[in-house]
C-alpha cells in the first residue's frame, strides 16, 4: 500500500485548470479565425465584382444557323455575337433579353423577362370587376362591342369555323364623359380578360425610337396575359395626320403611330389580344388608321337620350337612400348631360342632402344639383370652347 504524497491533487488541479482555459481559448480563437475567413472571402468578392466590366443588356433579333445570334445592343447598333458555352441556345428566342461581354460582346447570361418601367405603371387590371350591368344607355354599342370584340376572344373557334376574320382594332368616338373607357372595362369584365388601358401621351418619349419600344412591350404584355383587352384613350395625341413639315418631336410621334400601326398588322385577331382604341376628336387622325386591318370598326358613344339618362341615373343611385325622387324628371331637365356629368349630379345631391343634415336624397336636391352642374358646364364651354 502506497501512501500519497500529501498536498498533490492540489496541485494538479491548477494545472488542469489552466489546461481547460487554454482549450477554451483555443476554441474562441478557431471561432473567430472562422469568422474571420467569412469575411474575408466576402470583401474578396466585393473587390471582385468591383473590378469585373459591366455587361450589356441587348434583345435577341435573329438565331443563325451556325448558333450564332443577331442582337440588338441597348448602346445602338445590331450585333451578330457568339455564345459562351452551357448556355442553349434553344432558349434564345426573338426578343429574349441577354447580357452581352463588355469585351467581345459574347452572351453570356440570359436575363429573366422583364418590362419595361412605364408599362408596369400603366393601370393593368386583371378581370375588372365592372360588367355591362354597370352601362347605362348604350344597349346598341354593348351589343355591337361584344359582337366584334368579346366573342372573338371567348369563343374564336366560331369564327376560325365560319371563315370570318374579325377586326383587329375598334374605335369608340364620340364627345368627353359618355362612357368610352367604361364601356371597354366593362367589356373586359364580361368576357374575363386582363385590361390593360394606355393614355396615348404615355407613348411618347423625347429619345428618339423609345415611344415604338414602349409600343412593343405593350402588346408583348398583351400577349403574356392573354385574353387581353388593349384601351388606348386619346388616340389623338399620337394618331393625328401627318404633315411633310414638322419638327423632330413632330417626327417621334409619327414613328410611334407607324410601329402601332405595324402592331395592328402583326397580329392575328383570334390570338386572344383585341385592340380598343378612343378619342374624342375623330376628325383629327390619320386615314392611316381608320383602314380596313386596323380601326375599321367605328362606334359612335352619342350623348344619351332621355331613356338612357334614366338608366345612368338608376345605376349611380342604387346604394342611395332616396326618398320621393322622380328619376323621369330628373331625365328630362338634363338634356344634354354626358354620363358623367350625371354622375356628377348623383354627388352632388349627395352632398346636399348631407350639408342640410339629413340621411336621405329628395328631389330638391336632384334639381338642385342639376343647376349647379349645368353652370359648371356653361363655363367650362365658354373657357375651352365645345372640345372639352
Amino acid at each position: 500500500m502506497s501512501i500519497s504524497e500529501p498536498g498533490r491533487g492540489a496541485r494538479d488541479r491548477p494545472e488542469e485548470d489552466e489546461i481547460t482555459m487554454l482549450k477554451e481559448r483555443v476554441r474562441l480563437l478557431t471561432m473567430q479565425n472562422m469568422s474571420l475567413e467569412k469575411d474575408l472571402d466576402f470583401y474578396k468578392k466585393e473587390v471582385q465584382k468591383l473590378l469585373e466590366p459591366p455587361y450589356i443588356e441587348a434583345m435577341v433579333l435573329e438565331v443563325l444557323p451556325d448558333d450564332r445570334v443577331v442582337v440588338k445592343s441597348s448602346t445602338g447598333p445590331n450585333l451578330v455575337v457568339n455564345v459562351k458555352a452551357g448556355i442553349d441556345v434553344s432558349r434564345l428566342r426573338p426578343g429574349t433579353s441577354v447580357a452581352l461581354n463588355n469585351r467581345g460582346s459574347t452572351i453570356v447570361e440570359i436575363l429573366p423577362s422583364i418590362h419595361d418601367p412605364l408599362v408596369e405603371a400603366m393601370e393593368i387590371e386583371e378581370r375588372p370587376p365592372i360588367t355591362f350591368k354597370d352601362v347605362g344607355g348604350l344597349e346598341s354599342q354593348v351589343r355591337e362591342i361584344y359582337e366584334v370584340v368579346g366573342l372573338p376572344l371567348i369563343k374564336p373557334e366560331l369564327f376560325a369555323e365560319i371563315g370570318v376574320e374579325p377586326p383587329k382594332g375598334v374605335l369608340l368616338y364620340g364627345p368627353p364623359g359618355t362612357g368610352k373607357t367604361l364601356l371597354a372595362r366593362a367589356l373586359a369584365g364580361e368576357v374575363k380578360a386582363t385590361f390593360i388601358r394606355v393614355v396615348a401621351s404615355q407613348f411618347v418619349n423625347k429619345f428618339i425610337g423609345e415611344g415604338a419600344r414602349i409600343v412593343r412591350e405593350v402588346f408583348r404584355l398583351a400577349r403574356e396575359k392573354k385574353p387581353s383587352i388593349v384601351f388606348i384613350d386619346e388616340l389623338d395625341a399620337i394618331g393625328a395626320r401627318r404633315v411633310d413639315i414638322g419638327t423632330s418631336g413632330d417626327r417621334e410621334v409619327q414613328r410611334t403611330m407607324l410601329q402601332l400601326l405595324a402592331e395592328l398588322d402583326g397580329f392575328d385577331p383570334l390570338e386572344g389580344v383585341k385592340v380598343i382604341a378612343a378619342t374624342n376628336r375623330i376628325d383629327l387622325l390619320d386615314p392611316a388608321l381608320l383602314r380596313p386591318g386596323r380601326f375599321d370598326r367605328l362606334i359612335e358613344i352619342p350623348l344619351p337620350d332621355k331613356k338612357g339618362r334614366v338608366e345612368i341615373l338608376g345605376i349611380h343611385t342604387r346604394n342611395m337612400k332616396l326618398k320621393d325622387v322622380d328619376l323621369e324628371e330628373i331625365a328630362a331637365i338634363t338634356e344634354g348631360f354626358s354620363g358623367a356629368e350625371l354622375k356628377a349630379v348623383v354627388t352632388e345631391a349627395g352632398f346636399f342632402a348631407i350639408r342640410d343634415g339629413m340621411s336621405y336624397v329628395t328631389q330638391e336636391h336632384f334639381i338642385r344639383a342639376v343647376d349647379k352642374v349645368r353652370n359648371r358646364m356653361e363655363k367650362r364651354r365658354q373657357l375651352f370652347g365645345t372640345h372639352i
